[in-house]
């Protein structure tokens, strides 16, 4: 058998994307480990460099690749209440935050649909790339069905909220080491407002501490950008 039909009948396989994913992510994070977690080599950037450029030159859609790759997309609901976890775990810190944590949460979820509105709208965008862009700080499942009711595209959401996770994980160590911030609840609960699942990932990389409080982050971000839309919404109706 050749190369070329053993690839042609693995490819019929619905285990074959799943396990190219789950070897990309397993190599992409061999590397970073090789690299002392160096925040440019994050996991999921490389794993997707990796993964595309196998798609590429396999000339493979992405719907065939989705279909066989879709248990992860299944995977993300049940991760995301997993932090649950480690938000009891740290229970009593949590406690001793909670007023500067509501003040940074509320400012810091309209600053990133503010910002990210505005920028598209001075730069042409139409009301439907508006509507897919609002949504981009907030983690991939909600943040496709916020994309959906508010009339946008979901899979263009997508895209950029996996842009905004890893370029925030990319940045957020050096950025927070740069402006002094040292306390790792103060530095999680950035990353995970600000880049959601990827951020927290990052996060919890560097400190449990910190990924706790991104997880919370994430979660709660995703709760007050859906109101800061619905609210914003009805207006404009």
């Amino acid at each position: 058998m050749s190369a070329l039909d053993l690839w042609v009948y693995l490819s019929t396989s619905p285990l074959l994307w799943l396990t190219a994913t789950l070897a990309a992510y397993a190599a992409a994070d061999r590397l970073s480990v090789a690299l002392n977690r160096n925040p440019l080599a994050n996991p999921v950037l490389v794993a997707v460099i990796l993964l595309v450029s196998l798609l590429f030159v396999s000339d493979t859609p992405f719907p065939v690749y989705f279909e066989g790759a879709q248990f992860v997309h299944f995977m993300l609901g049940p991760a995301t209440v997993a932090l649950a976890v480690p938000l009891m775990q740290n229970f009593a810190q949590v406690r001793k935050n909670l007023v500067p944590m509501a003040a940074a949460l509320l400012i810091g979820s309209m600053t990133a649909v503010s910002s990210a509105v505005a920028v598209a709208w001075l730069l042409g965008a139409d009301m439907t790339l508006i509507a897919s862009i609002a949504p981009k700080s907030v983690t991939t499942p909600i943040a496709m069905g916020i994309s959906e009711r508010l009339g946008g595209l979901p899979a263009v959401t997508a895209i950029l909220v996996i842009l905004t996770g890893i370029i925030g994980a990319i940045v957020v160590t050096p950025l927070m080491d740069r402006a002094g911030v040292h306390d790792w609840a103060a530095r999680g609960f950035a990353a995970g407002v600000a880049a959601h699942g990827i951020g927290t990932a990052r996060a919890f990389l560097v400190n449990p501490l910190a990924g706790t409080f991104a997880g919370i982050g994430m979660g709660l971000n995703g709760v007050v950008t859906a109101l800061i839309l619905a609210v914003a919404l009805s207006l404009l109706q």
